[in-house]
């Protein structure tokens, strides 16, 4: 008999583990808190930079929460990556174990959910859960098939992902008001793209809001105010 043990191929196992997050905060806490605004960066962004670019709605009646995605890495070529001073970025996911990625990130998004809910101490504040860019999707997603119960849903210089069921009546996202918001000029999302992405969501007869300014792919001040008004 022969000792030599079967030559088995290599496989992948997936194992739960914890992380540690980083969240940055805008605004008041405690009881009186009226809205609880989340907002999700885009792709090579952190949390930081980009909660700055809501302080135009920075009231002291709404907390501000911006989630930071978790898989960080350096950005730039190889030399760059090298380097002490290379900039870091994050992401929600890539294409590689996909499922996973996502599953993980909606478990991540409920769990801050449920935090900034306890630091509020019993406030019930409305929520709105907007996505940046590569956010929007995750922002969509969660909407969809989180514990999060958002009034409204802001899809920003993005579009509604692809494997959502959004003509579904019983669906859970269509419990939220729906906001796509393209600049005219964002190179990410030209006319022709917005133009599929929006006849995609009327054949669905999904119910949306569609808004559109005179910028590119970033967050506009102007129009942030005129959401947060409404």
């Amino acid at each position: 008999m022969s000792d030599e043990k079967p030559n088995m191929p290599p496989r992948t196992v997936a194992v739960a583990v914890k992380r540690t997050a980083r969240l940055a905060l805008l605004g008041p806490e405690g009881p009186d808190v009226r809205e609880l605004w989340y907002v999700l960066h885009g792709y090579g962004q952190l949390a930081a930079p980009f909660i700055e670019g809501f302080r135009a709605i920075d009231d002291g009646s709404r907390l501000i929460v911006a989630p930071e995605a978790l898989s960080r890495f350096y950005e730039g070529d190889v030399a760059a990556r090298l380097h002490k001073d290379a900039r870091v970025g994050a992401s929600w996911m890539t294409r590689e174990d996909r499922e996973h990625e996502i599953a993980d990130y909606i478990a991540y998004l409920d769990d801050v959910h449920d935090a900034m809910l306890a630091r509020l101490g019993g406030a019930e504040p409305v929520v709105t859960v907007l996505g940046f860019s590569q956010g929007g999707a995750t922002a969509a997603r969660w909407v969809a098939n989180g514990r999060v119960d958002a009034a409204r849903l802001i899809v920003w210089g993005s579009q509604f992902p692809p494997e959502l069921d959004l003509a579904n009546p019983a669906g859970r996202i269509r419990r939220a008001e729906s906001v796509l918001v393209i600049g005219e000029k964002d190179v990410f999302a030209t006319p022709k793209i917005v133009d599929k992405e929006t006849a995609k969501l009327n054949a669905s007869e999904f119910p949306f809001r569609f808004v559109s300014f005179k910028g590119g792919h970033r967050i506009d001040d102007d129009t942030l105010r005129t959401l947060a008004a409404r």
